[in-house]
């Protein structure tokens, strides 16, 4: 027999697995049944924000508009407010609707900010007391934005990350290029315990980063809704119940005309 031979086997050996588990790679279909929309909603998708690891699926855009986000799919209309994704490949997906006139929500959860770290689910919740010092340290601290709100903090009693809203809407470097230049921007901080007390970390995650002109940056309502958060794909197929929110009330956070 050829000294090439089993080389030769292993290498076909080694294709057709690859070729295999790409074949059988975990797909279903979601299925999101929205309540109460508006007629004018004319984006209902998802997007694949991190890896099974929390670390980004792509890049973020720097050129990314704030009225046409990037989504990994695009659901298809079933009538009665239901929107199928059909065939989504195993992962985690938030959901992003647009509607007019100027109106963005996103779902999200907690992605891992240092490796082996666990992912948040959006809606969980910290002790008021450790919640209290942790919005006191990023009222006090400086930032290049003049708008910091944190928007919501989750975690538990050792770890809490803070999804935040930064806004540059005064004058910038940009105003030679881009005269009323302004930016928003959204990222998870991490809060550590350590030593009897809350120090944040160094390391944050982005999840996006516009620029449009201050004035119609103040139109805009951009909402965050957990509820759309963090849905897991894997074999099965998956439907979410979503209730349109009362955009009036201002129940959600985020950002709203001003």
């Amino acid at each position: 027999m050829s000294r090439a031979f089993p080389f030769v086997f292993l290498c076909v050996a080694g294709a057709w697995a690859v070729t295999a588990s790409f074949s059988t790679v975990a797909a279903a279909d979601l299925t999101l049944s929205i309540t109460g929309a508006p007629r004018s909603l004319r984006l209902v998708g998802v997007v694949q924000r991190w890896d099974q690891d929390g670390n980004p699926v792509r890049p973020v855009d720097p050129k990314a508009k704030i009225e046409s986000p990037f989504v990994t799919a695009k659901g298809t209309s079933a009538g009665n407010g239901k929107w199928i994704f059909k065939g989504l490949k195993a992962g985690m997906y938030d959901v992003i609707l647009l509607a007019d006139p100027r109106i963005r929500i996103e779902g999200f959860n907690y992605p891992p900010v240092l490796e082996f770290d666990p992912f948040f689910a959006g809606d969980t919740q910290i002790a008021e007391e450790h919640r209290d010092w942790i919005l006191e340290d990023i009222a006090a601290s400086r930032h290049y934005e003049n708008k910091v709100e944190p928007l919501y903090i989750g975690g538990n009693d050792k770890t809490a990350r803070v999804l935040v809203m930064l806004i540059r809407d005064k004058p910038t470097s940009y105003e030679g290029h881009f005269p009323g230049a302004a930016t928003i921007r959204h990222e998870v901080w991490q809060y550590d315990w350590a030593y009897g007390g809350w120090k944040k970390n160094k390391r944050t995650r982005v999840l996006d980063r516009c620029m449009l002109h201050r004035d119609e940056l103040r139109q805009w309502t951009w909402l965050w809704d957990p509820k759309l958060g963090g849905i897991e794909i894997k074999s099965d197929d998956v439907t979410i119940e979503y209730a349109w929110p009362d955009i009036e009330s201002r129940s959600l956070k985020g950002l709203y005309p001003y």
